[in-house]
């Protein structure tokens, strides 16, 4: 099946290995090409990420907005009303890490909320977004939003594909996208052949992981991803290729990658 792409999620696997770089050499070991995931640990330096790719020739295809000072759990805080300076500023130092590593798309995070989204969240949210479109551009950079489902992180701002699209549309910018986690969007809203192919113009990056578990696509679940990968390489619009593997490894992350060859992506 040409055309799909995996890159590892360093959140998620590879946490055996030991230290945030040595997730980098544990991937490329493993056979990947491309790597995604969180913004570094404070303790890694930018010049040692650059080594590490350079080592590893690994492609940095994602990274998550940096936290900054925020508090642990926060998730980001694009929603949130009086922190538009601290979101502006850990705006600025990932597109920084960003550049300097190749990467070319953020996931920009919305942060929890302490009760239902109001309005002035909502005019926060757009305002932030609308004020950093035209740095990405300028990098050509392509932003990612991501519903996230209530299970996995109560609270989160945005939770819903209508509202991230009405989002998207208000501002218009080929460079804002709309991250599709297959694992979230059959929690939030099933019916993912359709939604693959409808929101196919809107996305800008595609994860996956089975649901419940969050485990590796052909562990036990509700869905068939030989299915669902095929409908993403044969029959959406998501040109791309990109999809990164955030899934919590059931046993090993080394053991748990026979799906790739199961599947025909690898040999």
């Amino acid at each position: 099946m040409a055309g799909l792409r995996f890159c590892a999620n360093l959140n998620f696997m590879f946490l055996e290995a030991g230290s945030f770089l040595d997730r980098y050499r544990a991937a490329k070991a493993a056979g990947f090409a491309g790597v995604e995931g969180p913004f570094p640990p404070t303790d890694v330096s930018l010049e040692a990420l650059k080594a590490v790719q350079k080592e590893t020739g690994l492609k940095q295809i994602l990274m998550n907005i940096a936290l900054g000072e925020l508090p642990a759990g926060q998730f980001g805080c694009a929603a949130i009303p009086g922190m538009e300076q601290e979101f502006q500023k850990n705006f600025e130092n990932t597109i920084q890490y960003a550049k300097a590593l190749g990467c070319s798309k953020i996931h920009i995070m919305a942060g929890k909320l302490e009760g239902p989204a109001t309005k002035e969240h909502d005019a926060t949210y757009l305002a932030n977004l609308r004020a950093v479109a035209p740095i990405l551009a300028q990098n050509n950079i392509i932003g990612v939003i991501e519903p996230i489902n209530h299970y996995a992180l109560p609270g989160y701002y945005l939770s819903c594909y209508d509202k991230a699209i009405n989002i998207l549309d208000a501002i218009g910018s080929s460079n804002l996208k709309l991250m599709f986690d297959i694992y979230h969007a059959q929690h939030i809203r099933g019916d993912l052949t359709n939604a693959i192919n409808s929101l196919a113009p809107h996305i800008g990056h595609i994860q996956l992981a089975q649901v419940p578990g969050r485990n590796e696509p052909h562990s036990a679940g509700e869905l068939n991803f030989r299915y669902i990968l095929n409908v993403l390489a044969t029959g959406s619009q998501y040109r791309d290729g990109w999809i990164g593997c955030e899934y919590r490894p059931a046993g090993g992350t080394v053991e748990g990658l026979t799906w790739l060859r199961e599947y025909g992506y690898w040999q």
